[in-house]
Formats: C-alpha cells, structure tokens, sequence
C-alpha cells in the first residue's frame, strides 16, 4: 500500500485542506475506486472503508489483488469542518449553498472535441483513446476555488476506473443503490451481496452527481459514435446507500465492506473464490418511479411502516398529528415497491418529503434526486 495525498487550494489566509488516497494492489490492470461520505455528515461508509483498508492490506499482503484498489475515505474534508450550533452541515457548502455531491465535470462534454476522427473499429483501442482524452482535459482544467479542486482532484484520482463505488447513506434508509440502467447486469451482483432492499436505475438525473459522470459518460458516447465505433462501458459506478445516517456499527461495517470484497472477487480483482451469490431482495426499479411522499399539514411526524418493506398502493405510511387541533391526517402510498427511505425528522412541515416508495412504473421527469 502508499499513500498519496492532494492538496486543496487555501481557501483563506492561515487555512489549507487536502485529500489523502490509498492505493493496494498492482497498478497497469483493472482498478477500482471507492470513496465514502462525499456527503460528509453521510459517516457508515467511512467506516466501511476503514474496514476494507484492513482487508485489503491483508490481500495485498497475500499477492491476492489482481488490481489497483484506490480507497478514499475522506473526500470532503471541507463538509467535515463545516458545523453550526453543534450540527454538521455536510451535504451542502455553506459558502454557496452548493450541494457536495452535484456539478462535476462532463466527461462526455469533455472529451468529444478530442476524440473525434480519433476511433476505430477496436473498443479496447476506443476505451484507451477516451480515457486518455479524459486524462488530458481534467489535467488542463484550472480550478478556482477550494470546492472546485476537490471535485477536480477526486476527478483526476477515479476518472480512469474500471469500478467506481461511491459510498452514501439516506437520513433513513434500508440498504439502497442507484446506478445506470445499461451497466445493471454488472452491478447486480454486488446488488445481492449487499442484499439491496431497492436498486434504483436512471441514466441521468440531472446535476452531475459524481457516480453518474463515470458510466453516463459513456453511454453518451456511445449515442453520439456508436452506429460507427464500438464504445464498451469503460466504467461500472454505483452509488451505495449505507442505510441511515445513525447506522453506523461494527456489524454493518463488517457485512458491507465484505460484500464489497465478494463483489471484487466476483469481477476477478480479487484472487478469492466469491461467496454463493444471495437472491436480489427486489427487482430493479427506474428512478422515475420512485414516489415522495409528500404532508400535506405541519405536525409530528409518527411512521407506521418499517423500512424495506414492499408496500402496497393505499397502504398507511405515516400519520401527522396536529396537537393544537386534534387532527390526524395519515399520508398514504399510491403505489405499490418497497420503502426504501424516509425523513429523520419526527416533525413535519406543510409540503415535506418524508419517505420514498421504489416504484416499477417511471411517471417523473427532469431532477430525478433530492437536493
């Protein structure tokens, strides 16, 4: 193993931040790449990493990595810094109000200009050209502030990855993942070992959120070249959903990081016989069809339905109890999928997301994600 690390541009006088990767394995193979809590206050999967360094230094140890393996466990130490009267403030910049884990840079847009006239009939040769356009345009990007060299450099460490694992949690949450609709064969896998309560598909949804900029890349290429040059899917990224932001346990850490290490043996980059695959909790649902459930009153918030769960349309989700006036209203599904994630919160406002149910059937359009 060595460790790198990345220095931030000083936001402030007196004030410097960096990233720090470690890196298992033989490079000039397949690579991974797994980061946790770009969210920062988002903290099972830094846990989770800190139990795969562990694993991994082992199989390194035993010249069973057939791969590059890039762990990051921090890569928002700006969100981690960032607290107001005793809370964490880690999803957004408070500086801007911009969310951590949206506005990365296109791949696709990137790289277009520099590869055309550039592919071939060979999709190994095309999946090098790209990458190395890829590699060219992050290295000539200038970035301005700290928030931007951060994202710039998690761009520069992961851009090149064969399997890209961003770790997440929902505020509360059943074990959940989003990831693109034309790779889904390849994650589900690691869908099963983690035994995924939803697996949320959608091929962009809006905003640049840094699993979608690796795989989506290259299905817009592959729209813009490919009834000419085979362009394979150079990248499998999935967002991985750690349950709720309190789940945060030596049990989960243990499972999870070892769902992980059986889904790398799966692939080949771990010289281990995997695990028998377990059956998928759910089928596969297009993020289109996730339904928010939305209150229509103010009052505390009581949920009557556990977590991942399938739910049937009409089904009781949770009541709202007004204490001035006595009023109960109970907010209800209008369709049928598991309920994969809910509010923390135990108070709602009028007009408040508090749960969403996996949907089979797409009906949203535009900004498929929360803010």
């Amino acid at each position: 193993m060595h460790k790198q690390t990345h220095p931030l541009i000083s936001p402030a006088l007196g004030t410097e931040r960096h990233l720090t990767s470690f890196h298992y394995g033989p490079g000039g193979g397949q690579k991974v790449y797994i980061q946790s809590s770009l969210h920062a206050d988002e903290l099972p999967g830094m846990l989770v990493i800190w139990a795969l360094r562990r694993k991994f230094a082992a199989l390194e140890a035993a010249g069973k990595l057939r791969g590059e393996i890039v762990l990051v466990p921090v890569p928002n130490p700006i969100g981690l810094s960032q607290h107001v009267l005793g809370q964490m403030i880690g999803r957004f910049e408070t500086n801007t109000a911009t969310n951590f884990n949206r506005s990365f840079y296109d791949l696709a847009t990137l790289v277009m200009p520099r590869i055309d006239g550039q592919l071939t009939d060979d999709a190994e040769e095309n999946l090098r050209a790209v990458r190395l356009a890829m590699r060219d345009a992050l290295a000539e990007q200038t970035p301005r502030t700290e928030l931007e060299s951060q994202r710039l450099a998690l761009q520069r460490l992961s851009y090149d990855a064969d399997i890209v694992l961003d770790l997440h949690c929902d505020f509360e949450g059943a074990m959940h993942l989003y990831t693109n609709p034309d790779i889904w064969p390849d994650v589900e896998p690691l869908a099963r070992y983690l035994d995924a309560k939803a697996s949320l598909l959608a091929l962009n949804s809006i905003g640049n959120p840094f699993d979608e900029i690796h795989s989506f890349c290259w299905s817009e290429l592959r729209t813009r070249y490919g009834d000419r040059h085979p362009i394979p899917n150079g990248t499998i990224s999935v967002t991985v959903e750690l349950r709720g932001q309190a789940d945060v346990t030596y049990p989960y850490a243990e499972h999870d990081s070892q769902a992980i290490v059986e889904y790398l043996a799966h692939r080949g980059i771990v010289d281990e016989p995997p695990a028998h695959m377990p059956p998928l909790a759910f089928p596969a649902t297009p993020l289109a069809g996730s339904e928010p459930l939305i209150t229509p009153i103010s009052g505390v918030l009581v949920y009557r339905t556990p977590l991942g769960i399938w739910i049937e349309p009409g089904q009781d989700i949770a009541d709202i109890i007004d204490p001035l006036t006595d009023r109960v209203v109970t907010v209800k599904s209008s369709t049928a999928g598991v309920l994969y994630a809910r509010h923390r919160t135990r108070f709602a406002t009028a007009g408040m997301e508090v749960a969403r149910i996996a949907g089979a059937k797409p009906y949203r359009t535009g900004g498929l994600l929360s803010a």
